[in-house]
């Protein structure tokens, strides 16, 4: 038995990105029953992608309700829908064999990893705030992607003078506005840049030289795109509900880092139940990005613990 449900979590305070603004999080939870053992997994689809609430469940409810992880990944392609389903089944499979998801999948016990945090676009000054308030935070991540993005960089850094910053333009940019932008970037300490160019049209990135590292976001969703960033950018942000979950998000991992490029690990935002299986993901990734739960104003029961050492792995009640 496959269920398909839609939850919703108020979010701590506006959330704004170039692209609009939201105060909610509207997610899809998948619930996988069979034999008496149940397992779980959330998406948060992405109309940047084409996807809503109602064609990721649509994909979902298509589905034969005795399926396979490995038939699934032919079954759906790369995206959100794929992703809840995949991160259920890892779930089950985890509580059927009594196991945790990392000793099935291979992999050494995790740890907890340092997250970056998200401040929400906004006005400069109201940025520097945020930032002076979360200035003890590790690593803070800036979305930029307007005509006023230098001032709300340096407000971000007057709050948080010392703070390592990545920036998120979000396609924002155009080649002119980042060459002219780059040396900024890198004078006031940023240590990356996540898809400044609109995917598509990111030809530029392979023409010039780039001391301040790129990373694919839009541009990279599962091992099929590497042959097309190859030469534009230095690191690859992997988000589950890019990859479909986390079969094609680890063996996205792995085929990204023989090609030598950096990892990332991002989200959207949800709640802790997207988050946990992304974890095991982090382990040694160069930047991670699993703030989602830090935005919201209300989480899941046995959320995931966020301290100084960073986000740690799901409890088994949680997932995996």
């Amino acid at each position: 038995m496959i269920e398909i449900h839609r939850d919703t979590f108020r979010l701590a305070q506006v959330f704004t990105i170039s692209r609009g603004s939201r105060t909610e999080a509207h997610v899809i939870r998948v619930r996988i029953v069979r034999d008496g053992i149940e397992g779980q997994g959330e998406c948060v689809p992405y109309a940047r992608y084409g996807e809503s609430l109602d064609s990721v469940a649509d994909q979902i409810a298509g589905l034969p309700a005795d399926i396979t992880r490995a038939a699934l990944q032919s079954a759906l392609p790369s995206g959100a829908a794929r992703n809840a389903v995949d991160c259920a089944l890892w779930d089950l499979e985890a509580k059927a064999a009594g196991k945790r998801a990392w000793d099935l999948a291979g992999l050494p016990k995790p740890g907890p990893m340092i997250t970056a945090y998200t401040l929400s676009l906004d006005e400069p000054e109201k940025m520097r705030a945020q930032a002076a308030k979360n200035a003890h935070r590790p690593l803070l991540k800036i979305k930029l992607g307007t005509p006023n993005d230098m001032a709300r960089l340096a407000a971000v850094r007057a709050g948080a003078p010392d703070t390592p910053i990545i920036v998120d333009a979000n396609e924002g940019w155009t080649p002119e506005i980042y060459t002219d932008l780059a040396p900024h970037l890198i004078r006031m300490g940023v240590k990356l840049v996540e898809q400044p160019l609109p995917a598509g049209a990111d030809e530029m990135l392979a023409e010039i030289a780039r001391p301040l590292p790129v990373c694919a976001d839009e541009s990279c969703h599962d091992r099929h795109s590497l042959a097309e960033i190859a030469g534009k950018y230095d690191y690859v942000n992997i988000k589950l509900d890019k990859t479909g979950g986390l079969t094609e998000g680890l063996a996205l991992r792995d085929a990204a880092k023989a090609e030598g490029y950096g990892i990332m690990v991002g989200c959207m935002v949800g709640s802790s139940l997207a988050m946990a299986p992304a974890v095991l993901l982090a382990q040694g990734a160069g930047f991670t990005d699993l703030d989602g739960p830090l935005l919201l104003a209300e989480d899941r029961a046995n959320p995931l613990t966020y301290d100084a050492e960073g986000v740690h792995p799901p409890a088994a009640a949680l997932w995996g």
